[in-house]
């Protein structure tokens, strides 16, 4: 038998990658669809910043093995192949797709040299092409998360055809092969689950045929031994030695993958295998009835379909079901090859024996015989079968060529059938380009399973197409009125429609649905994860009216009481409780949450926003820190963090913050925030043309931005550049035109860089207008009164600001002056001195200017105090969200400079008043 199995010829491989290449060149143009979201778009495995030994950690879609939300689908070799992927392209799905084709090429060449064993030339070249086309392999092949059955079938058959070397001469055993079997055994497990089924096939190889017995001739054999007749065979206590080695090895596998899985199987809703949970016998029935479905599937492919779960095969619930005509048709046609091949000597029985071990053993795991799996049919699974599939019909093929009356034909009918199954393929193939056409192509094959209508309502929702994602939701929910996550999403979809009481009553339905506590059971088994989000949907819904608050909360802890371990529950209600403005519970809330995960960069986060609530800047800022050491790019957490320490006025945290601006705004380039509040920093560090630049760039991208306008207007008066500023307020008052500050400054400028008094007078006069109250503007208007040299207006101006704010001191003081000048004029009209009276006048008009400057120097700084911290940016803390809030805080460290300037205006008024007076 060794001597058949010849190496593969250069022309059998370039015929079999011509094949593939021809029938699955347009899988390359599709994207990640189904389940690759969560494998690879989702799965934060494969990024280069995640450790390495995460991969050996983490179930197949990235959730840690020992969370319960996991589904034990331990593969991580397959998942470092996806990281290389991400390595060379990183989300670009023609490598993935690229790959997957190589792989399939690579299962194809090694699938001919195994049938090389069983089956010639010709037949095994045909068993070949027959598996290299099959549709059904198009989910394994083109779904990009299907590499786990190509990897696993790669190492499979390796395994296999190095343990067909264990035999030596004279029946003696090599035992290298047989280590390298064991390994490649190990390695196709940590592909795929199902890669331990090949150990079982080594053993029928080795008993029927490396060993050539027959049942009847081994259960003789039995027989004669338990009747004390005759002794083992020495060949035979050496096969019993393998198979015990083989056994051993396999047994400690399944340990160390059981302690992988910690003992638990995956928590499966009673939608993804709905035979499961059913009673007996109509879950013996259904189970049995899956076989011949699979079966029939092999045979004809002709309707495909990505999820055979929920409705998609109603129930066999009795023994007079038609259906049951078809299960026992194929266990009769599956017997009588068993007994054909197990009970007669020859090569054809052989064959057969060996297509049927590896159309049945690699299914096993997947037929929900031993534990139950969470699909009811899945087409990936049948990969490896389906060699055991095509090794038959090739076979057949043979039989049936070698007779001269049907040779003709059974050529013509292999021709139809490769040239039908790959045109299945290729148009297959398209079906997987997108989720919406995935999904749409599997409602044509099923339209009783809502989880096909709830994907193609997901895709359509991705598309914000939220009117027709509806239709399919409520179909959805039509179809399985039971189907709590359907309910979900029709509220979703709602409340993205802005139709809050929908949504509500959509979510009512869905949390109506929830299975109620029974006292002392162990409520979380019995409940899948995302349905209890249910009670966070609605509560977030609800939140947003003022007066529920309470109810809102009391949702957050339903679903807690629930589920103590629901981290989502935690970080929601630390939101509420925020918005409740009860920051101490809130801060309880995020800490239990980091007790379940403490690697959440956003839980870090939402604690920082908790302590700035509670006036806590040194310990918000470690928490921003924690944030930012697990994920440095976490854009809210640079942002706020900078913001914290421009804020606390520590001239050493202004570096740190500059940098983690500079990095938020790479991250963030459209967001003017950034921008702004740089330029902040540069004015803090009295860079004033740097300031500038990134106050300009802020207005660049936000033309209304109102702190970024007044600031760089108040830069520019501050730099001498004050003829600059005006434009920028003509900015700033025309988007926002009561803008205090904005005026009062304006009128300064005009009144002492332009000499327009006109114009500054209309500035304040619209300043009391907005505000009578304003004490800065009514003075400044009491400036432009004198100016106009109406001094009865003056004094009549300044009693009422004085009446205003009698505590400033200063107000008192001008009202002196100008009182004592309304005194002197009086004295100087009756001795009539002209030139002298024309020069007084001068001496005052010019005195009073600086008095005016003086003040308005006072006014501008403390309008510069007001302002220079006008808008900060605070989060709320949501993980996504973000809200922005104006609030003016001043540091220690302005606040001294606002006296500093204070102290000096005082004193030049001081001066002012010395020199009226003695005049």
């Amino acid at each position: 038998l060794m001597e058949k199995m010849a190496d593969i010829s250069l022309k059998e491989a370039a015929l079999i990658v011509g094949v593939v290449a021809a029938c699955y060149w347009n899988s390359l143009f599709c994207g990640f669809v189904f389940d690759d979201v969560s494998a690879i778009l989702d799965n934060k495995d494969l990024h280069p910043s995640t450790p390495l030994k995460n991969l050996f950690q983490n179930d197949f879609w990235g959730t840690p093995m020992s969370e319960e939300r996991s589904h034990k689908s331990y593969r991580p070799l397959t998942v470092l192949t996806f990281r290389l992927n991400y390595l060379f392209s990183e989300l670009n799905a023609v490598s993935y797709h690229f790959l997957n084709l190589v792989f399939h090429v690579v299962v194809c060449i090694v699938f001919l040299k195994v049938c090389k064993l069983f089956l010639d030339n010709r037949s095994s070249v045909v068993a070949s092409l027959l598996f290299a086309v099959h549709p059904i392999h198009t989910e394994a092949v083109t779904g990009v998360v299907g590499r786990a059955e190509l990897l696993s079938s790669i190492f499979f058959l390796a395994a296999f055809l190095s343990y067909t070397k264990s035999k030596g001469p004279d029946n003696t055993i090599v035992w290298t092969p047989i280590a390298v079997t064991v390994f490649l055994v190990a390695v196709a497990t940590l592909c795929k689950e199902q890669g331990i089924t090949v150990v079982g096939i080594c053993c029928v190889y080795e008993v029927f045929i490396a060993q050539g017995y027959t049942l009847p001739a081994l259960l003789d054999t039995a027989v004669q031994i338990l009747r004390g007749k005759g002794s083992i065979p020495f060949s035979m206590l050496q096969t019993l030695l393998k198979l015990i080695v083989l056994m051993f090895s396999t047994l400690l596998l399944v340990v160390v993958r059981v302690q992988v899985i910690q003992s638990q199987l995956p928590v499966f809703t009673r939608f993804d295998n709905p035979a499961a949970v059913s009673p007996s016998p109509a879950r013996q029935l259904t189970f049995n009835y899956l076989l011949p479905v699979n079966a029939w599937l092999l045979l004809n492919p002709s309707e495909l379909c990505c999820d055979w779960t929920m409705g998609t095969i109603p129930l066999v619930e009795s023994v007079l079901d038609v259906r049951n005509v078809a299960t026992l048709t194929f266990f009769c046609f599956l017997g009588s090859l068993m007994v054909f091949s197990l009970r007669y000597p020859g090569d054809s029985s052989k064959t057969v024996l060996m297509a049927l071990c590896l159309m049945v053993l690699p299914f096993i795991p997947a037929s929900n015989l031993f534990f139950p799996v969470g699909f009811v049919v899945a087409e990936r699974v049948l990969y490896v079968p389906s060699m055991g599939f095509c090794i038959l019909v090739a076979h057949g093929w043979k039989k049936l060529s070698n007779k001269s009356v049907l040779r003709k034909i059974s050529w013509v009918c292999l021709a139809a059938v490769l040239f039908t199954h790959a045109l299945k393929t290729l148009h297959r193939n398209w079906d997987w380009e997108s989720e919406y056409t995935l999904f749409m192509s599997a409602l044509k094959v099923n339209k009783n399973n809502a989880k096909l209508w709830n994907n193609v309502g997901h895709a359509l929702e991705n598309e914000k197409n939220f009117e027709r994602a509806l239709q399919f939701f409520i179909q959805a929910t039509q179809v399985q009125p039971d189907d709590i996550g359907a309910h979900m999403n029709v509220g979703r979809t709602y409340k993205n429609l802005n139709k809050t009481k929908e949504a509500e009553e959509s979510y009512m339905i869905a949390k109506s649905l929830m299975p109620q506590i029974i006292p002392g059971k162990k409520y979380a088994a019995r409940v899948a994860p995302n349905h209890l989000n249910v009670y966070i949907n609605l509560a977030n819904l609800i939140r947003a009216n003022e007066s529920r608050l309470e109810e809102a909360d009391q949702l957050y802890r339903q679903a807690i009481s629930m589920r103590p371990d629901f981290k989502q529950a935690y970080i929601s209600r630390g939101e509420l409780l925020l918005k409740m403005n009860k920051p101490l519970k809130a801060k309880e809330a995020y800490l239990r949450a980091l007790e379940l995960d403490r690697t959440n960069a956003d839980l870090w986060y939402n604690l920082a926003i908790v302590y700035i609530e509670l006036k806590d800047p040194t310990e918000a800022l470690k928490n921003f820190n924690r944030a930012l050491e697990l994920n440095p790019a976490h854009k809210l957490a640079l942002f706020n963090s900078a913001l914290l320490m421009q804020e606390s006025g520590d001239a050493r945290l202004r570096p740190e913050a500059k940098q983690r601006l500079l990095h938020y705004v790479k991250e963030e380039p459209q967001d003017s925030n950034g921008y702004f509040n740089l330029g902040m920093l540069a004015m803090d560090d009295k860079k004033d043309m740097e300031a500038e630049a990134w106050m300009k760039k802020a207005i660049k991208l936000q033309p209304n931005f109102r702190s970024a306008l007044f600031n760089l207007a108040l830069l520019y008066s501050q730099t001498g550049k004050e003829l600059m500023a005006l434009p920028v307020l003509e900015d700033l008052l025309r988007y926002y035109p009561d803008h205090t500050k904005g005026l009062i400054l304006k009128g300064d400028i005009l009144m002492n860089q332009k000499k327009d008094i006109v114009g500054a007078k209309m500035c304040f006069e619209k300043i009391l207008e907005l505000d009578p109250n304003n004490v800065q503007g009514k003075h400044n208007l009491c400036v432009v009164y004198f100016e106009e040299r109406d001094l009865m207006k003056a004094e009549k101006c300044l009693v009422e600001t004085l009446a205003l704010a009698p505590h400033e001191e200063y107000i008192q003081r001008h009202l002196n002056i100008v009182r004592s000048k309304i005194a002197s004029l009086g004295a100087m009209e009756q001795s009539s001195l002209p030139s002298d009276g024309t020069a007084a006048t001068e001496a005052k008009k010019n005195s009073f200017q600086n008095l005016k400057e003086a003040k308005s120097e006072k006014t501008t700084s403390q309008s510069t105090a007001d302002n220079k911290k006008e808008h900060s940016k605070n989060k709320k803390p949501t993980e996504k969200s973000s809200v922005d809030k104006e609030t003016p805080k001043k540091s220690t460290k302005e606040i001294k400079d606002i006296e500093k300037k204070r102290v000096a205006a005082l004193k030049r008024l001081e001066e002012i008043e010395r020199i009226l007076n003695g005049e």
